[in-house]
């Protein structure tokens, strides 16, 4: 995920909130990236808060979009737990590509300004592209 914005996605599929929010994170990456002319520099890593690896499959089958995954027994899913202090879920941490936090209110973001908040991202990122 070199030179691109990263969107840490903590979230788990007992979660209401977390289903709910899912659909328009698949929407808004698909905009970006995966229908795009040409992709943003932009990936979504989900780090799962569920209680067990086959709840985490079965939330990633049923409404993720066509992001990254850390695996369910990969220690680095605590370790972003600690670092970027996620206490409740659903919560979607914008980060430079050297982990430095652009946004903690992502999730908030997205779903009150969609795509426009991307550009924000991408400034405070110093990563630049013509999105046209």
């Amino acid at each position: 995920v070199q030179n691109k914005v990263v969107a840490l996605y903590f979230a788990a599929g007992r979660c209401a909130s977390s289903r709910d929010f899912a659909p328009l994170l698949c929407r808004f990456y698909a905009e970006l990236v995966a229908e795009a002319r040409t992709p943003a520099p932009f990936e979504v890593v989900f780090v799962s808060a569920d209680g067990s690896e086959q709840e985490m499959l079965d939330f990633t089958r049923e409404l993720h979009g066509a992001w990254l995954a850390l695996p369910f027994d990969d220690p680095l899913r605590h370790e972003l737990r600690t670092r970027y202090h996620i206490s409740v879920i659903p919560r979607l941490v914008v980060v430079k590509p050297s982990g430095e936090v652009i946004t903690d209110k992502g999730r908030k973001q997205v779903r009150e300004r969609g795509l426009a908040c991307f550009q924000n991202w991408v400034e405070a990122a110093n990563i630049f592209q013509n999105f046209s």
